[in-house]
C-alpha cells in the first residue's frame, strides 16, 4: 500500500510541476511546505497517512485548470478537500 501511495505522490508532483513549470522542490514547498518532502520520500523516509491525506487534498483544490487530474489517482470528494 505504501508504495502506491508514493507512487501516486510522485504522479501528483511530477503533473502538477509540469503544468505550473516549477520544480519538485518548489512543489514540495507548496504542499507540503516542506521543499526536500519529495527527495526525502525518494531517500526511503517515510510520510504518516494524515500527511498524505493532507498533500493530496491540497492538490485537488490547487489543481490546475486545464490540467487532467492522473486517473490512477483517487481525487478526493470536494467536502474532504481542507
Amino acid at each position: 500500500m505504501e508504495n502506491e501511495l508514493t507512487s501516486n505522490l510522485f504522479t501528483l508532483a511530477e503533473r502538477y510541476g509540469a503544468a505550473r513549470k516549477l520544480t519538485e522542490s518548489t512543489v514540495g514547498k507548496q504542499c507540503a511546505a516542506d521543499g526536500r518532502f519529495f527527495s526525502r520520500i525518494r531517500e526511503g523516509k517515510t510520510f504518516t497517512a494524515k500527511k498524505y491525506d493532507e498533500v493530496v487534498a491540497w492538490f485537488a483544490s490547487n489543481w490546475p485548470a486545464g490540467a487532467e487530474w492522473p486517473s490512477a489517482v483517487t481525487r478526493p470528494e470536494r467536502e474532504l478537500v481542507q
